[in-house]
């Protein structure tokens, strides 16, 4: 009996030993490799300039050869360019799965010229490569040679703008009347803001409240919270709402619950703003504003009479070059970004690329300011 016990035990470890390497066999282990860099055909032509009518076009078409990463996988195409051939400011401007070729159209072209800094009307250089990599993770990126080529873009002014109206603001509720314009972060095209004084005129629930236009003389497209009107409790942040751009209906109204100086921000990103009291108590009162610099002549700007930290242009002519603030203190504010950003006394030139009419608002209170284009 202690026999037969010993060769029971013996089997049943010997089966276990081979359930055991069964089960961590790899010889069906999934392996791959990198692979050598792709190679970009070289082009056919070398200038291209973006005609600004026809923007549906084919411009430019890429090709190359097929990246081996030593297994039948999906492998992914990312076209970057970029302003230098180093790629220090690379932008993908397309990606492609399984495919060795990609054609731009004259706009989506003319948008990664944008994307890399390079200025409108004007004849500049354009580097592009193809980054090969596998899987839903793009795993063992490689990038390929470059090529590049003389680009002429137009101008393509690619942000939104939005304004004030209601009650707790300058214009009240007409959506029609010089409107404040809110500032844009220069670094994140979907972040807004507005510092300055809200008014609430009583204790009545409807005074102190505005929302946001998109356009100027039009009720839609509007913004303001998710609540419907009557229900839209004065809240330090919350969800946004827009007709159309959440919902058929009109948004509910942003406000305050006192009047004050507040920095109202909003993001459409991720739909979500904030409401926050903002202390001026220290802030210097110009008695007057000028904008300079060699994309214009010198020009008074106007206070609003509503909050002295706010000033503005109508429409003004501007040409490429640089333009700065400056104070009937004589201190010069400045940013470097163009079309919106913040300025700081002797903060550089903020750069005019093109020329057109404009509107200019700027804030005092931080520095902010925005230079809306209106004719493009």
């Amino acid at each position: 009996m202690k026999n037969l016990k010993k060769i029971s035990t013996f089997i049943l470890s010997a089966l276990a030993i081979s359930l055991f390497s069964s089960c961590t066999d790899t010889t069906d282990t999934f392996e791959v490799s990198s692979t050598e860099p792709v190679v970009l055909s070289d082009l056919a032509i070398n200038k291209i300039e973006l005609d600004a009518v026809n923007i549906n076009n084919p411009a430019l078409t890429l090709s190359w050869t097929t990246a081996d990463y030593g297994q039948q996988a999906s492998i992914n195409y990312s076209v970057q360019m970029a302003s230098d051939q180093a790629f220090t400011n690379a932008a993908t401007v397309a990606t492609v799965n399984g495919n060795n070729t990609v054609t731009l159209s004259v706009s989506e072209l003319n948008a990664a010229a944008g994307s890399v800094g390079l200025s409108p009307f004007v004849w500049s250089t354009i580097y592009a490569r193809v980054v090969s990599s596998i899987g839903t993770q793009n795993g063992l990126p490689v990038a390929s040679n470059s090529v590049n080529f003389k680009v002429y873009p137009y101008f393509n002014y690619k942000f939104k703008d939005y304004y004030l109206v209601g009650n707790g603001t300058a214009p009240g509720w007409n959506n029609n009347d010089n409107n404040p314009a809110l500032f844009r972060e220069s670094g994140n095209s979907n972040q807004y803001y507005y510092i300055g004084y809200f008014k609430k005129a009583s204790a009545d629930f409807n005074e102190g409240r505005f929302k946001i236009l998109e356009s100027r003389g039009l009720w839609q497209p509007q913004w303001g919270v998710t609540e419907n009107e009557g229900s839209d409790t004065v809240k330090p942040a919350g969800e946004m709402a827009g007709n159309p751009g959440t919902q058929s209906g009109d948004p509910g109204r942003f406000g305050v619950t006192a009047s004050g100086y507040y920095k109202f921000t909003f993001n459409f990103s991720t739909k979500k703003y904030t409401m926050a009291a903002y202390d001026a108590s220290a802030a210097p009162n110009f008695t007057g504003m000028e904008i300079q610099g060699s994309a214009t002549t010198t020009k008074a700007m106007t206070k609003s009479a509503f909050d002295g930290h706010i000033w503005n242009l109508k429409s003004v002519r501007l040409v490429p070059g640089n333009l700065q603030f400056k104070t009937n203190t004589g201190a010069v504010w400045a940013g470097i970004t163009q079309f919106s950003g913040i300025a700081k006394v002797n903060g550089g030139n903020i750069p005019v690329v093109v020329e057109d009419d404009y509107e200019i608002w700027f804030n005092d209170l931080d520095g902010s300011y925005i230079m809306i284009p209106l004719n493009l």
